[in-house]
């Protein structure tokens, strides 16, 4: 299974969310124990929506509080790489 289709099924469940079509518990288990970067992406997406989960309390009226929020969401590169349309991923999806 692409690594794009399961961080698409781990973005929904941790939305609460169905997984798309063709992907269950046990093959998103079975591609999380022997793919790494996707056991990365799913420890980042999970801190970055605990994150805004707690940020979303203290930010409704301290615009300072939002500044600071999305400037640690920045990247460190100040630009982020171009992406051409049409482009292929890594895992064979359209990037563009």
């Amino acid at each position: 299974m692409h690594c794009s289709r399961i961080r698409t099924a781990l973005s929904a469940r941790l939305d609460g969310e169905e997984a798309p079509p063709g992907v269950t518990p046990g093959g998103l288990a079975a591609h999380l124990a022997h793919c790494r970067d996707c056991r990365q992406w799913e420890i980042r997406a999970r801190d970055l929506t605990a994150r805004l989960d707690r940020a979303a309390d203290r930010t409704e009226d301290d615009p300072a509080a939002v500044d600071a929020l999305l400037a640690g969401l920045r990247p460190v590169s100040a630009e982020p790489a171009p992406v051409r349309p049409g482009a292929v991923d890594r895992d064979g999806g359209r990037a563009g």
